[in-house]
């Protein structure tokens, strides 16, 4: 398992996997940023969240534990949660163009936030 997580994640980062856009540009990397914090060592970093049209892309680099994923909209209405084990990623589809909040909450109670905006 962790050898095809790997090997997935060197093809994407070197983009022999096809999933960069029309332009052979990947995806708009998202700012994560700390919204609170229980603990004082800083995961931030160990998250990279990149959006490729409607394709919001999680990855995380290290072992943080289960992290729970949430998807809102602006306004804070509901489209997605998720939770995954880590290291590991996760996609999400978002089907209408607008802005939106993507949230994650690691284990310890810390948690990081990023603001993205979907176009058609």
């Amino acid at each position: 398992m962790l050898c095809l997580t790997l090997s997935g994640a060197l093809c994407y980062a070197s983009g022999l996997a096809g999933t960069e856009n029309e332009k052979g540009e990947d995806g708009t990397p998202l700012v994560i940023i700390k919204n609170s914090s229980y603990t004082g060592s800083e995961k931030g970093n160990s998250i990279i969240a990149t959006l490729n049209s409607h394709i919001l892309m999680v990855v995380f680099t290290e072992n943080l534990g289960e992290v729970v994923v949430e998807v809102s909209t602006a306004t804070g209405g509901y489209v997605q949660t998720d939770s995954s084990l880590t290291p590991n990623g996760l996609q999400f589809y978002i089907p209408l163009a607008g802005d939106y909040i993507v949230n994650f909450t690691l284990p310890n109670g810390d948690e990081y936030y990023g603001e993205f905006t979907v176009t058609d």
